[in-house]
């Protein structure tokens, strides 16, 4: 392993590599960032790469290249589309998401193929552009092209109810996925987001066999006092946002939580 940005053109053409897979760092294009883009050194060495592709004498002849949304706007982005460009390579880019592909989970991240002429793309109509909906690509029809960065409350309705549900890909599940408040151990309990004795019972009660993820219940204090900044989820939910490193360390905005027990409320 070595620095990247002390590789020369040599280098890179002793690999004889025809395909190129590149995810740059992302955090200089990130919207919680300082947004500094080519100007912060983490995006110095896919920079460096961009300058000696031109001199290379095998450059490669297929390039995907993954990044956040927001790397789309960077200068960084303008630099890479005017070298491959220069050196040949037709593009398609993509803004895409799980959801897009009935995965119960929100991460849109930004995509760029790219290759070679003579090679060329299926659908050549999407050359040198940038797609939100991957819907096209797939064979949908126009009534069912969605957009995960469209406003329209009926399209983001439409884009969940395409996906399976959490449950789907959890690799544990609880003995019941159900609590009755009429039957259940809250019938005597007043049902309120702010009752103590309902969370223990919900937390603490010895009658749920949570077996092998007990270690991952959320303990009662923190949902006391963050209760109302938590995205909850449920096992037949059909979304989830998306984590990040900082999961279980914060409470907002590092991902959702999952209730494997969903309380079903008197009508």
């Amino acid at each position: 392993q070595g620095n990247i940005q002390s590789l020369t053109e040599v280098d890179l053409d002793s690999y004889q590599a025809n395909v190129w897979l590149l995810s740059p760092p992302c955090q200089p294009y990130t919207r919680q960032g300082l947004q500094k883009h080519s100007a912060d050194a983490r995006a110095f060495s896919f920079l460096n790469i961009l300058e000696l592709m031109p001199r290379m004498s095998k450059p490669p002849d297929m390039l995907l290249v993954e990044n956040v949304v927001g790397f789309e706007t960077s200068d960084t982005h303008a630099k890479m589309v005017e070298v491959l460009a220069n050196s040949g390579l037709v593009t398609q880019e993509f803004i895409l998401s799980p959801l897009q592909f009935g995965v119960p989970y929100s991460r849109p991240r930004y995509f760029c193929l790219a290759k070679r002429k003579p090679l060329s793309f299926q659908y050549q109509l999407f050359n040198n552009q940038l797609l939100l909906s991957p819907s096209p690509l797939f064979g949908n029809n126009e009534k069912t092209v969605i957009d995960e960065n469209s406003q329209s409350q009926e399209n983001w309705d439409k884009l969940i109810d395409s996906c399976q549900p959490i449950e789907n890909f959890l690799e544990f599940t609880s003995s019941s996925d159900q609590v009755n408040t009429e039957t259940g151990p809250f019938a005597n309990a007043e049902v309120s987001g702010n009752d103590q004795e309902t969370s223990e019972t919900f937390v603490e009660g010895d009658e749920f066999d949570f077996g092998a993820i007990d270690q991952f219940v959320v303990p009662l204090s923190l949902i006391e006092r963050w209760g109302s900044a938590m995205d909850i989820v449920y096992p037949d939910s059909k979304r989830c946002c998306c984590f990040t490193k900082s999961y279980y360390r914060y409470v907002k905005g590092t991902g959702s939580l999952l209730a494997t027990i969903q309380v079903k409320f008197p009508s």
